[in-house]
């Protein structure tokens, strides 16, 4: 089962943090993983230890993503897996985001996803098979929180997007899905304070943060060939974060 030796994956954001939990998942299940990151040291750290291949790519440029889905050809000889993880949080409060804030949490996070789905359908197409996979998250879609207004537009938009382009795809052999992590012990989240962490803890049913391989798990599912007749469909992996309907119910 989610046997992948002899596939190639591409995942972007794979330098750190979940993307690289996704790509040390994929890689142990066999594939090739290219890692796609505009962060050229960690990235290429990341490569080394899990003997793939990476690519500086920002994915708000259509050509340095065309420019990584060839690299990843190019590797591989084929690209069957597409990891769309690239994405950014920064806080910022209704009455001090300006147009800029919104601009680029949209531009990484959304645009980016576009971006880098539309290079990758082309060798996908080509050879009539493709697993696509896109991080999305629970705020957004399903929850909110101050401060992220921008950054669940992205995540939602993410989703909106999924849908229709699964439909375009369908009858290729391609399949399209997501992923909605809740909180995941990354980097960034611990850059959040020990405060926010322990907010977090307190609200999730197994008072537990995850780990970025539990959101690699779930990628490597929906990136096997097991999970051929599943598309444009998220699968929410949070530790129950979203079942509460009130903290009692989790005392």
């Amino acid at each position: 089962m989610f046997e992948l030796t002899g596939q190639t994956a591409l995942v972007t954001g794979g330098a750190k943090g979940i993307g690289k939990g996704i790509a040390q998942t994929l890689a142990r299940a066999g594939a090739r993983v290219v890692i796609a990151d505009i962060d050229v040291e960690q990235g290429e750290a990341t490569a080394r230890e899990l003997n793939g291949h990476f690519v500086r790519c920002d994915v708000t440029s259509q050509a340095d993503c065309r420019a990584a889905v060839a690299e990843a050809v190019r590797q591989g000889g084929t690209l069957e897996i597409l990891c769309s993880n690239t994405g950014i949080f920064p806080q910022a409060r209704l009455d001090d985001m300006t147009e800029a804030d919104w601009d680029q949490v949209q531009n990484i996070n959304l645009k980016g996803m576009f971006l880098m789905v539309q290079a990758a359908l082309e060798p996908m197409r080509a050879q009539r098979y493709g697993r696509i996979v896109i991080t999305s998250s629970i705020t957004g879609p399903i929850t909110g929180f101050p401060g992220w207004s921008h950054y669940g537009a992205s995540k939602a938009g993410q989703l909106g997007f999924m849908r229709s382009a699964a439909l375009e795809v369908a009858n290729q052999g391609i399949t399209i899905n997501a992923v909605m992590p809740g909180n995941i012990l990354t980097e960034g989240l611990a850059d959040q304070g020990e405060t926010y962490l322990n907010q977090m803890r307190a609200a999730i049913p197994t008072h537990t943060l995850g780990e970025p391989e539990d959101i690699g798990h779930a990628a490597c599912f929906l990136a096997s060939p097991e999970a051929r007749f599943i598309t444009g469909q998220q699968i929410i992996v949070d530790g129950g974060q979203i079942l509460p309907e009130s903290p009692e119910a989790i005392e």
